[in-house]
């Protein structure tokens, strides 16, 4: 190993657990990936979501292979993922167990309404996308879904968003008004 004068911050690894603190230092947003709408409905809280495309837009989830979402939406075509803000927090602990509710109950838990697709879109969420299946690929013991987005719907406002980081919820301290950059990341 070359020395570059830095310290390594620990002793390198292929250790799962390693692997999955070391992810856990990386904060994600916490959404509600959706598939269909009333008796159908089905929801799971996921926080693997990346914008892929603008054009054509494209973003992109990940779900267990072998889960109850991924048949779902493979044969209905689609699905919906609903950003949670904040005050959205338990509903994003609720809707990660297995035992979690589907059908009209869990229409009723999010107070969600049928999208133009066809699935359920949570209107107090800072934003949901609908999505038409355009890809799968696999990838381990997950696999990535791409939608192509037909519709997106904010939320007006400026409210928190619900975040995750180290294995626990975070808090985001707002930033002051002339230090939010309004540019493109890198």
């Amino acid at each position: 190993m070359t020395d570059t004068g830095g310290t390594l911050l620990a002793e390198p690894t292929t250790d799962v657990a390693a692997f999955r603190a070391a992810m856990g230092r990386f904060p994600t947003g916490v959404t509600l990936l959706t598939r269909g709408s009333g008796d159908d409905t089905i929801v799971m809280t996921l926080n693997s979501l990346t914008s892929v495309s603008l054009d054509p837009m494209l973003l992109l989830v990940s779900v267990k292979a072998d889960g109850r979402m991924r048949p779902h939406i493979v044969r209905g075509g689609g699905f919906a993922v609903n950003v949670l803000g904040e005050p959205q927090r338990d509903l994003a602990q609720e809707f990660c167990r297995p035992d979690r509710p589907a059908g009209r109950a869990a229409m009723a838990r999010l107070g969600a309404v049928e999208g133009v697709l066809g699935h359920a879109v949570v209107p107090s969420a800072e934003a949901y996308f609908e999505c038409e299946l355009y890809d799968e690929h696999e990838a381990g013991d997950h696999v990535l879904l791409i939608g192509r987005v037909v519709t997106v719907h904010n939320r007006p406002g400026e409210a928190q968003p619900l975040v995750f980081h180290r294995g626990a919820y975070a808090h985001l301290a707002a930033a002051a008004p002339a230090a939010v950059d309004r540019g493109r990341a890198a």
